[in-house]
């Protein structure tokens, strides 16, 4: 018995020793991708554990108390994640993830993991570009990008567009700072073609933007260039083509209204009516005239042509990565472009390389990689352009302006007889301008003042502008020690560019012709050089994480300047300056040049990022620059932020959350930015020659010198300082993502000139002495499903923003900007307001009677504020109630930065087809209308002054209309301003892509086919012809007659070997 109990307690302890040993183990193995390369750092954790580790330099991973029949999942940055069941002497292969890589957010010298990232960063990726279809790199933003507001400057072919994140931060220069792989770009953004681009990122908050420091203040923005993928060698040809129209006229008058309101207009100034009846018109040639000329119609070059090529070569291997490209893009403009005059092409060329020297990794932890990386890019871009927003006699300004009687060409007798009346008038008249057909183009004559034939001034010679630019930056990479690595990197900017022109004999107004024929020509270069050497570690200890970087940079930035004009061409077949015969000694010939300021910047940075099991965040920067722009007090200053972040969602207490909560993280930075952006020199003062003096008997005149001014020596950096809060969210296994930031932005030291008399000489210092604020909050949705196998993504951003102007710094308070011929001052900067604004009176509707005028009154109750108005006249509002109608009434009546701007992306893929649509817009925006200026008597009119005054109750809003009107009844108003909120598609495309099997057999591996339109639709009350407006400088919406974008239907393939 005893011995029965013996063998039973055996084979009871055997059996539970046999289920431990079956319940815990050892799982082990190797990680390698595609090509059989052992992935460093690749994570392996017990699936639904804490129990991890990390695979070594040769990919190796053992993983302790496993339990039998439990499954791990591998994860690794940029690899598709896997999970499988576990067990000992494992072999894992990993495969790139392209959809995954959008979790990998490129920062200031280095990534960061989306998980971990504790800073504001916007993320554009290559997919996403692909549905705006952009033609330059700085309008590929917008819409895309939450706090990020892109305003076309006009719809001229290759017009740069005006970029401000998170509001307009100084009264000076609001640029972001580009960095185009690692190297600072000068110069703008066209010489990148959209279809090179991998990612965009942009750094919003003052966090992400210090590793930059000195040039931060006004964001960053991340443009990283494409690299090829292991594998065959692939090469792609994208081509396109389209048409571009007008997508909207301005309503003007025809013939018969503008007569009648010319007659209206001359009988209420206290004339003869001009018409004696404007229902019986005819033309110079004796023609009868029912509608007139439509003056858009003969200018708008409906159906330009835009083109696009792209060829790539990429691929990987081993031992190198490279990436070839070349793309040429050609633009005709749809106004001037079939006069040769607004037009613009870009030949690009890109070879990005990258080589591993050597690769040791598996034999030692130490000096055991050297990466070298070599990114060329060359762009040549050729332009034309036309006045795109101007009052000053505009093709398009002209072309609202020219009656609708006028023909645009003379034939016959009216031809002779302008011909005669110029030639007898103007004795420098040089003949008619002739159109293709062989007539004379109609001269409009003094009455319009600036105002011209539009077609008669495109048949012009234009500037041809050109431009040459290399960017080259070289790298090398070598892995010190286990997660230790040392970068050393050279780049170089290198831009050519300038202008040809001549000019020829031409009459089209007494202020705008040439008694004399001439050519010129300028050509100018800059070169901007960076040096940088960084250090990177990178380790994990258990569920600790370390990343540390130190670098130093230094830049230089050099140009030169060179150009010359002569007069009198002696052929107009050769029109350069060699071939003109002008004399210096009777101002005939002239010639400039010299070198440009050099600016230099030497700058020290670190950053600290940890992170505890994703689930603490902490990262901390500092910058130190030194600039050549500042004095000696000042040359140098430190830039310090830091950023925190809570993985909500990591936290134990949070397994009971509900699973369709699969992301919560909350993050807050603080950092304070600078912004060096200013002329050189701005702190020092200099002599001023032509002050000469009398000394002596003699009365000798002596050359003398001054001052020009007082030194600043204590000027330095305007400061960004900035404080981000914001939270991420994620549902249904992050199908479903929302993110929103809260910001405040205060700009310290803005650069202005210093109130201080004007005795102290002749020019005042610079100080920083300003300050401005922005505020606002950012929004951005993200929800990917499947219905059946059809796959469907929605992402949409939107973002509000509060801009005050807090001190301006002078000694007013205030200071004008934009102005309108005739009206004065139209947009304004003053402290408590945002900059800036638009300044003018405020209207209380149209006087109908003499009672009401009289029984407007002031203060006392007897004295009436308008005295000289009369029945039919525009009713201001005394704002400062002190009885009188002045510049004191004035008062902000709108402004052009837009309250909110907003983008929404949808796009559908099934079975071969894919659909892609975008909208984007902005609301509480306002436009100052300045298309018709009141000073040209016979002016055609908008189409809403049929609605004017005309007797009682006929009108409350517009006024009587009289020629020559010198009331106040158009002065700046609210009468000027009018609601700029858009809603725009601004891109919508269907492709299908044909089988594989059936593409295959002639050796294509993918073509695609589509369809699109860009500006197909947009929803908005403002009546010009866009709503979307950069004035130029800092002001926004002030339309003068707004170069349109364009309506564009293109069609087009890829093609992939």
């Amino acid at each position: 018995m005893r011995k029965c109990k013996s063998i039973i307690l055996t084979l009871l302890v055997s059996f539970i020793s046999m289920t431990m040993y079956a319940q815990d183990f050892i799982c082990s193995g190797t990680i390698v991708d595609e090509l059989g390369e052992p992935i460093i750092g690749a994570s392996v954790f017990q699936t639904g554990s804490k129990n991890g580790v990390f695979s070594d330099i040769n990919g190796e991973f053992k993983l302790a108390q496993v339990p039998e029949g439990s499954s791990i999942t591998i994860s690794y940055i940029g690899y598709k994640t896997i999970e499988t069941k576990a067990a000992a002497g494992m072999r894992i292969v990993m495969h790139e993830d392209n959809e995954l890589l959008g979790e990998v957010v490129v920062v200031g010298y280095g990534v960061q993991k989306k998980s971990v990232v504790t800073a504001s960063i916007a993320k554009v990726s290559a997919s996403d570009l692909a549905t705006t279809a952009p033609v330059r790199m700085d309008n590929a933003l917008k819409g895309l990008a939450a706090g990020v507001t892109v305003t076309s400057s006009s719809g001229q072919p290759g017009a740069a567009a005006q970029i401000r994140i998170r509001g307009i931060g100084t009264i000076n220069n609001s640029d972001p700072l580009y960095i185009v792989d690692g190297m600072p770009i000068e110069g703008g953004l066209d010489y990148v073609n959209p279809s090179d681009i991998e990612s965009i990122e942009v750094l919003k908050d003052a966090a992400s933007g210090a590793i930059y420091g000195a040039r931060a203040a006004n964001g960053v923005v991340l443009v990283t260039t494409k690299s090829g993928k292991k594998g065959k060698v692939k090469v792609n040809y994208n081509f396109s083509y389209g048409w571009q129209s007008k997508w909207r006229k301005r309503d003007v008058l025809n013939a018969t209204e503008y007569a009648v309101m010319m007659n209206e207009g001359y009988i209420n100034a206290g004339m003869q009516p001009l018409y004696s009846d404007p229902y019986n018109l005819t033309d110079a040639m004796g023609n009868s005239i029912t509608t007139g000329t439509d003056w858009q119609d003969e200018l708008f070059n409906d159906n330009a042509p835009v083109m696009n090529h792209d060829v790539t070569i990429s691929g990987a291997s081993d031992k190198v990565n490279y990436y070839l490209s070349m793309g040429y893009y050609e633009q005709e403009g749809i106004i001037g472009g079939n006069f040769d005059r607004s037009n613009y092409q870009r030949l690009s060329l890109r070879s990005n390389t990258k080589y591993n020297l050597f690769d040791v990794s598996k034999e030692r932890n130490w000096l055991n990689k050297l990466d070298v990386t070599v990114n060329l890019s060359y762009a040549r871009v050729k332009s034309k352009s036309i006045d795109a927003n101007s009052q000053w006699g505009s093709p398009l300004g002209s072309a609202l302006s020219l009656s609708p009687i006028l023909t645009p060409t003379l034939t016959g007798a009216a031809a002779d007889a302008q011909d005669e009346f110029y030639r007898q008038t103007q004795p420098d008249y040089p003949g008619p301008i002739l159109s293709p057909s062989g007539d004379p183009y109609t001269i409009a004559g003094t009455t319009y003042n600036e105002m011209v034939n539009p077609l008669a001034s495109l048949s012009l010679p234009g500037a041809q502008n050109w431009s040459h630019k290399f960017v080259t930056n070289f790298a090398a990479e070598l892995q010190l020690w286990d997660g230790l690595k040392y970068r050393i990197s050279y780049g170089a900017d290198m831009s050519f560019w300038g202008n040809e022109s001549h000019t020829i004999l031409y009459y089209l107004t007494t202020n705008n012709k040439a008694t004399h024929t001439s050519a010129s020509q300028e050509s100018d270069r800059g070169t901007v050089w960076q040096l940088e050497n960084v250090l990177t570690y990178d380790k994990t200890f258990g569920d600790h994480t370390f990343n540390v970087v130190l670098g130093q940079s230094a830049m230089k930035n050099t140009g030169w300047t060179l150009g010359a004009s002569r007069w009198n061409l002696i052929d107009l077949n050769k029109p350069y300056i060699d071939f003109a015969s002008g004399l210096a000694e009777n101002g005939e010939r002239d010639g400039w040049g010299g070198p440009s300021n050099p600016h230099t910047l030497s700058s020290m940075f670190a950053r600290l990022s940890y992170n505890y099991a994703e689930r603490y965040m902490f990262q901390a920067t500092v910058r130190r620059d030194g600039s050549s722009r500042f004095g000696t007090n000042n040359k140098y200053a430190t830039f310090p932020s830091f950023s925190l972040g809570w993985n909500i969602i990591n936290e134990s207490f949070m397994k009971k959350a509900p699973k369709w909560l699969s992301n919560l993280k909350l993050r807050a930075s603080w950092g304070k930015n600078g912004n060096e952006n200013i002329d050189d020199f701005r702190y020092a003062v200099f002599t001023a020659t032509g002050n000469n003096y009398i000394l002596g008997r003699g009365e000798a005149v002596i050359n003398g010198v001054k001052a020009n001014g007082l030194s600043n020596p204590d000027l330095k950096w305007e400061e960004s300082e900035q404080t981000d809060i914001g939270l991420d969210f994620g549902f249904m296994n992050n199908a479903l993502t929302f993110t929103v930031d809260y910001y405040k932005k205060r700009t310290n030291g803005m650069l202005m000139t210093m109130a201080i008399p004007s005795y102290v000489g002749e020019t005042k210092p610079i100080g920083n002495v300003g300050k401005m604020e922005n505020s606002g909050v950012e929004f951005e949705l993200g929800y990917k499903f499947n219905v059946a196998d059809a796959q469907f993504s929605i992402r949409g951003n939107a973002s509000y923003l509060h801009n005050e102007l807090i001190e301006l710094g002078n000694d007013t308070g205030w200071a004008a900007y934009d102005s309108f011929q005739g009206v004065g001052t139209i947009t304004r900067a003053m402290n408590g307001e945002p900059f800036p604004y638009f300044y003018g009176l405020k209207t209380a509707g149209i006087f109908q009677t003499q009672e009401e005028i009289d029984s407007y009154v002031g203060p006392d109750g007897k004295t009436p504020i308008q005295p000289d108005a009369k029945p039919g006249y525009v009713r201001f509002v005394d704002l400062n109630n002190d009885g009188v109608i002045d510049d004191n009434d004035r008062t902000k009546i709108g402004k052009g930065m837009p309250d909110w701007t907003f983008g929404v992306n949808f796009s559908a893929a099934w079975r071969g087809f894919d659909f892609n649509m975008m909208w984007q817009g902005t609301a509480g925006n306002d436009v100052f209308d300045a298309t018709r200026r009141i000073d040209i008597n016979s002016s055609n009119l908008p189409s809403w002054m049929l609605n004017r005054w005309t007797g009682p109750g006929t009108s409350d809003k517009y006024p009587i209309f009289i020629v020559g009107d010198s009331s106040d009844n158009w002065k700046s108003s609210d009468l000027y301003v009018y609601d700029g909120s858009y809603l725009r598609l601004k891109n919508i495309e269907l492709g299908y892509t044909l089988p594989a099997n059936l593409t295959k057999t002639v050796f294509i591996n993918r073509l695609r086919v589509y369809v699109s339109a860009e500006n197909l639709l947009t929803f908005t009350k403002y009546h010009g012809f866009d709503p979307e407006i950069s004035s130029g400088g800092t002001s926004l919406g002030v339309d003068y007659g707004v170069y349109p974008q364009a309506r564009v239907w293109r069609i087009g393939f890829n093609l992939e070997f």
